[in-house]
């Protein structure tokens, strides 16, 4: 299933495998002026080609390497040839996805496997032109290690793939260190902003408080789980305290994203962020 919406010259595309019309688990991406943020999930490639037939297609810049963002890569450039930028990180998980990044098999279910895509690494800093737009590319890691944002300096726009993603958490997929994500968060903060386009949830206008409420609920987080940790409680003890009972999505995903998870990238290198 795929979904457009328009936002002034932005079109957004909301990607979920369909079950007798209904979407689940969706991810979003975008197109602007010849250039697409993200590919979606491999159950949409097809019907994200022919709804880019018509349109120019000059690059694609890949957030990261998960799958629900780089599922049409390869059909796209088979077809266009079209240039694929990422992370130099990104670079050996395009080309060999299964090799790679292997899949649990939720993720198989809900996003699909990705075909092969050739990347060219594009640095931090570095800007990419279009006829009407310049964006900027910042590094911002934590949500994967490959992670990175693009920048409209002029229109203050500021499109962020899965850093930032709505809601509190109370679970973490394996694999985020959550204190390079809350260092990215601040990086971003700090940009005049006017409007941010997330992989997930809702596009925000005006978006420091919404950023600066992640910042601090993160923070504050982090700072609970230590104290706890210091008092001498147990990972699965500070899950239960500070998140809840165990959620269904535990035991969907088979452990791949949990409370503790959250908990352990909290522990983790938790000196570096004192």
């Amino acid at each position: 299933m795929l979904k457009v919406t328009r936002f002034d010259d932005v079109i957004r595309f909301d990607s979920a495998l369909s079950v007798a019309g209904w979407g689940y688990y969706w991810t979003t991406f975008y197109y602007v002026d010849g250039l697409l943020f993200d590919t979606g999930c491999a159950h949409t490639a097809r019907a994200l080609r022919d709804y880019l037939q018509d349109k120019t297609l000059d690059r694609i810049v890949n957030t990261h390497t998960h799958e629900d963002h780089i599922g049409a890569n390869g059909i796209l450039q088979d077809q266009r040839k079209v240039r694929i930028l990422a992370h130099p990180l990104a670079l050996p998980v395009l080309a060999h996805p299964r090799e790679e990044q292997p899949l649990q098999p939720y993720r198989q279910l809900f996003w699909g496997w990705p075909k092969p895509s050739k990347g060219q690494v594009v640095a931090d800093g570095e800007l990419i032109n279009t006829k009407n737009h310049r964006f900027r590319v910042i590094y911002t890691p934590g949500h994967s290690p490959d992670h990175l944002c693009t920048y409209e300096e002029k229109r203050g726009w500021i499109f962020t793939g899965d850093l930032f993603v709505g809601g509190r958490d109370r679970a973490l997929v394996a694999g985020c260190d959550i204190w390079q994500l809350i260092a990215s968060l601040k990086k971003i903060a700090t940009l005049p902003l006017t409007r941010m386009f997330p992989g997930s949830a809702r596009t925000r206008d005006n978006p420091k408080e919404d950023l600066a409420a992640r910042i601090e609920y993160l923070e504050e987080t982090g700072a609970k789980v230590l104290e706890l940790h210091g008092r001498g409680m147990s990972i699965d003890a500070i899950a239960r305290t500070l998140f809840g009972s165990p959620m269904l999505i535990e035991f969907i995903t088979l452990g791949h994203f949990t409370r503790t998870n959250l908990v352990r990238s909290y522990l983790a290198h938790a000196e570096i962020s004192l």
